[in-house]
């Protein structure tokens, strides 16, 4: 997996260091047989391929260890994804819990705001009669809508409250 360049930085320290054994090996036994000569340069050059061998190797292993260790994270990645995605979710389905029930008053009062203007205008007794009884109908609607809402927010709160420590655990 190594490229070109990457091996030509390896070889060339190995190379000049084969090249200065050998030389070395010229100097001191140029007096000496050429078989001799021979014998050194092959030991020399075994010797060379052993440390480069080496090289590699330790190379490889550390290559290894790399990967492994990347394969870890991407690991513990995932998982923290998966996290982040069900506390994302939560977060997205936390919705008003009694939106239903908050839309059919303020529906009411919508009724009722439109029965009181025709009734507002004429003000014969009758008609203040009803007016009177819509409004007080008006007021105890807008109390309970009051009441749910202030029990609807405290619900939500409480749950991203909750959402928040997930997200903080995940620190």
């Amino acid at each position: 997996m190594t490229t070109q360049k990457q091996q030509q930085i390896i070889l060339e320290p190995q190379q000049a260091q084969i090249l200065r054994l050998k030389n070395s090996g010229m100097m001191i036994n140029h007096i000496g047989s050429p078989l001799m000569n021979e014998e050194r340069d092959e030991e020399m050059t075994k010797s060379a391929l052993a440390a480069f061998r080496a090289k590699e190797e330790e190379i490889e292993r550390r290559k290894i260890e790399v990967r492994e260790k990347v394969q870890v994270q991407l690991g513990r990645v995932e998982e923290e994804t998966k996290r982040l995605a069900e506390i994302r979710e939560e977060l997205e389905a936390l919705s008003d819990p009694m939106r239903k029930e908050v839309a059919n008053i303020r529906k009411k009062i919508d009724f009722i705001n439109r029965d009181l203007k025709p009734l507002g205008l004429t003000c014969q007794k009758k008609a203040l009669e009803a007016f009177n009884e819509k409004n007080r109908e008006k007021g105890q609607l807008v109390a309970k809508l009051v009441e749910l809402v202030a029990e609807s927010e405290k619900l939500r709160l409480k749950k991203l409250e909750e959402l928040c420590k997930n997200i903080d655990s995940l620190r």
